[in-house]
């Protein structure tokens, strides 16, 4: 944990409250149309019904090429700190951030992945169960940019149905020009994967608390409807068999009554 955090007593720090849903980047490049948490999940979290969200970790990815930031992007958000000269991240390195989402403690894991291609056999193995898959690319390399495609596909073959992201970094380096001719790509990619996108810089920090804040809301909104929807159906299956036992005791104590009547009336 960086200096100069505020710690709560509750392990989570003052900058990592999430009480507002934080919006889309861009709206024409994005599926995700939530502007707010859903109001089951607002009810759940003020009358603390949140299940176990609370005790699972979310898993994010991030891949791309090599050198478009994907390192200082994480570190950027997790220390706040920016270092140019940085070794390349070899395999797979990890950040653990804790998370308070309207009053309900949220563990976010981000997975830093190596954009070298002798180490796609190592990192591979760690997608597997992604809840988000963030694809980075340089906003100054349309290399970069050519290459999202084969990066989603293969962290999303492995995660579990995850949001996904497509992040350009390193905005500081481009004009408003040179940005809005780059950007016009960047968003048919991200339409095309399915994907929002967002443009960053890690090494001025622009964007990367915004953009992060929406990928934890848009996660935790979305597993605590999903248990919310399996408390839910636990709940019916289990008055059902609540009903399908009472109207089997309620049977059978007729049958009882029944037999108990003819054979009072039996004068054979």
């Amino acid at each position: 944990m960086s200096a100069g955090r505020t710690v709560l007593s509750n392990n989570v720090s003052k900058d990592r409250v999430v009480s507002k849903f934080e919006q889309a980047y861009h709206a024409d490049a994005t599926p995700y149309q939530k502007m707010n948490f859903h109001p089951k999940v607002k009810s759940a979290c003020s009358e603390n019904r949140t299940g176990t969200v609370g005790l699972k970790i979310s898993k994010a990815v991030i891949v791309g090429d090599v050198s478009v930031g994907k390192t200082c992007f994480v570190n950027r958000f997790c220390h706040d700190v920016f270092d140019r000269d940085y070794k390349a991240t070899i395999g797979v390195d990890f950040e653990v951030e804790k998370f308070s989402i309207l009053s309900t403690n949220f563990t976010f894991q981000i997975w830093d992945t190596a954009g070298q291609e002798r180490f796609k056999c190592i990192a591979a193995s760690y997608y597997r169960g992604a809840n988000v898959v963030i694809v980075a690319f340089d906003l100054t390399e349309e290399d970069s940019l050519n290459n999202v495609d084969r990066w989603m596909e293969d962290a999303s073959e492995n995660a579990s149905e995850p949001i996904k992201f497509l992040i350009g970094n390193k905005r500081d380096l481009l004009s408003d020009a040179a940005y809005e001719d780059i950007e016009s790509r960047a968003v048919d990619a991200a339409n095309r994967l399915g994907a929002e996108y967002w443009a960053v810089s890690a090494k001025t920090g622009e964007n990367v608390r915004e953009f992060f804040f929406r990928a934890v809301s848009l996660t935790f909104d979305s597993q605590m409807l999903k248990e919310l929807e399996s408390t839910r159906t636990v709940s019916s299956k289990q008055i059902g068999n609540d009903l399908i036992s009472l109207q089997k005791q309620n049977t059978n104590l007729y049958e009882a009554q029944k037999k108990k009547k003819l054979k009072c009336c039996d004068t054979s």
